[in-house]
């Protein structure tokens, strides 16, 4: 019997990334297909597996780029094509979300699927405003509702008199467009016009914002801060507490919005330092790292390593790429024999320590330069060396050596090429909103910037990772705002810190 394939009804979360639940992150990996709204967190669909077909079918209120009985026919047809097929949706799948629906037609059809729920914005939004929806002093009572009908209607049926009567804390999501006609209906049916009501747009984000007011004046609040969806709604006393305990908002790189550049797999750890930060990240690689034209020499050099004297690794690129290629060929590290290891900075001997390998020098400036100091203060006449690079290095590293009388062997071991894909729409973003900040962590990283042809953001500034780099970036005519130091990624980190002010 021919494999009928499974559908994921997925819930992503609201927006952090450090919010998606382990299950869905699975799902999206392992995905066939990929059917995806206007998600909270486009970055998403970076997790997924090369080959997977990724279609967008819109799902924001007014903007549909797909009606939902297409929708629903769609992953009916890729999962009876045997696909592993994630139907993923912000928040949770069965909140508003009509994760609902689509799971009934997929029953109807007789074909596996999986709910895999998320964490809602509807409590979510609220705790990162420092809003807790339920609290012993305020409320026992919970109530969730849409401010976003089916329009085919005609008619509403939320009950407002209930509402406005019923105790607790009331939290309502997509009715931004409707705030003044919801509001008015509360009182209208009774509910004191004074009622704390909090809205917070782009929940768990670095680009959230919440205004507070009463039911009376929210409205009018939200027209003058051009406040749009979308957005999470809380109604109640609950509000109050926002005073005390609102903590996302007070961190330092709050209401920063900074560009990453890096290569899609190095963005992580710079992205979660800034997002952790508070800052607004968008990841736009500029860059990617492939393999080396000459594969066969590459691999040749790596399994003659253990005949040098010293291995000099001068990127954490490079020490990935000649570790997968050693393991490949050996099955034991005790075939590295017994060279020496030299380290660029603290990045690549920390990438180095990962393969259980210890680092024997690391020069005090983590630049060329500082790596051939460093080697001045040891001998290396006639010792044989391999320097494991990128294709496009400088060539100050293998100079410099043979000038210490070092012999010297190139072994490349990847290229840098021009990032083609923005599968999270970064570019458009950067293009819209602007930015605070543009990160660059290589030479190569500034060129293929520029390379784009994108316009610099008004107000923006750059920030360079080291010497190298912010050469680069004056050659473009951009210098640098700052340079970190030390010439690394926490160095950069606290270098972003002390440019905006913050500790």
């Amino acid at each position: 019997m021919k494999n009928s394939g499974i559908c994921y009804l997925v819930g992503g979360g609201p927006g952090d990334l450090g919010l998606v639940t382990l299950r869905a992150k699975e799902c999206i990996e392992n995905a066939d297909v990929l059917v995806y709204d206007a998600l909270s967190n486009p970055e998403l669909i970076n997790w997924t597996k090369p080959g997977c077909v990724k279609i967008h079918v819109g799902k924001r209120a007014k903007d549909h780029t797909m009606p939902q009985d297409q929708i629903n026919a769609l992953i009916v047809e890729q999962t009876k094509a045997g696909k592993s097929v994630v139907r993923l949706k912000g928040g949770d799948p069965m909140i508003f979300a009509r994760g609902g629906e689509e799971a009934a037609e997929l029953a109807a059809a007789g074909v596996p699927f999986e709910i895999v729920p998320g964490i809602s914005s509807s409590i979510a939004g609220p705790a990162y405003a420092g809003i807790p929806v339920t609290h012993r002093d305020h409320n026992t009572q919970l109530t969730i509702f849409t401010g976003h009908e089916d329009p085919t209607k005609g008619y509403s049926s939320i009950d407002y008199a209930q509402l406005a009567k019923a105790p607790g804390t009331k939290v309502f999501l997509m009715g931004v467009a409707r705030l003044r006609e919801i509001t008015g209906a509360f009182i209208e049916h009774g509910a004191e016009a004074q009622t704390p009501i909090a809205l917070t747009r782009w929940a768990t984000t670095g680009s959230q914002k919440t205004i507070v007011g009463t039911l009376a004046t929210i409205a009018d609040i939200a027209e003058a801060e051009n406040f749009s969806s979308p957005a999470v709604a809380v109604i109640g006393d609950v509000v109050k507490e926002r005073e005390k305990i609102n903590w996302f908002e007070k961190r330092p790189l709050f209401g920063k919005r900074i560009v990453v550049t890096r290569t899609r797999e190095q963005a992580g750890e710079l992205s979660k330092a800034l997002r952790d930060l508070g800052a607004d990240v968008i990841e736009l690689p500029t860059i990617r790292i492939e393999l080396p034209e000459d594969r066969q020499g590459f691999a040749e050099m790596v399994t003659h390593a253990h005949e040098y004297d010293w291995l000099v690794f001068t990127s954490p690129n490079g020490v990935e790429k000649f570790f997968d290629a050693f393991f490949a060929t050996y099955d034991d590290a005790r075939s590295l024999g017994n060279p020496r290891i030299a380290a660029i900075g603290a990045g690549t001997a920390a990438k180095i320590r990962e393969y259980r390998f210890a680092v024997d020098l690391i020069p005090e400036r983590f630049v060329a330069e500082g790596l051939i100091d460093a080697f001045k203060k040891e001998s290396v006449e006639n010792l044989t060396m391999l320097w494991v690079k990128a294709e496009e290095s400088r060539e100050v590293v293998g100079e410099g050596l043979a000038a210490l009388g070092a012999i010297v062997d190139e072994c490349i071991a990847y290229r840098t090429v021009p990032e083609t894909e923005d599968p999270s729409g970064a570019k458009a973003k950067l293009a819209e909103e602007g930015a605070d900040l543009i990160t660059f962590t290589s030479g190569s990283t500034v060129d293929h910037f520029f390379a784009l042809g994108l316009d610099w953001p008004e107000g923006c500034v750059a920030g360079s990772i080291g010497p190298v780099t912010s050469s680069t970036l004056r050659k473009h005519g951009m210098p640098p705002a700052f340079e970190a130091n030390p010439h690394d990624i926490p160095g950069l980190v606290k270098s972003i810190l002390k440019h905006f002010g913050r500790k």
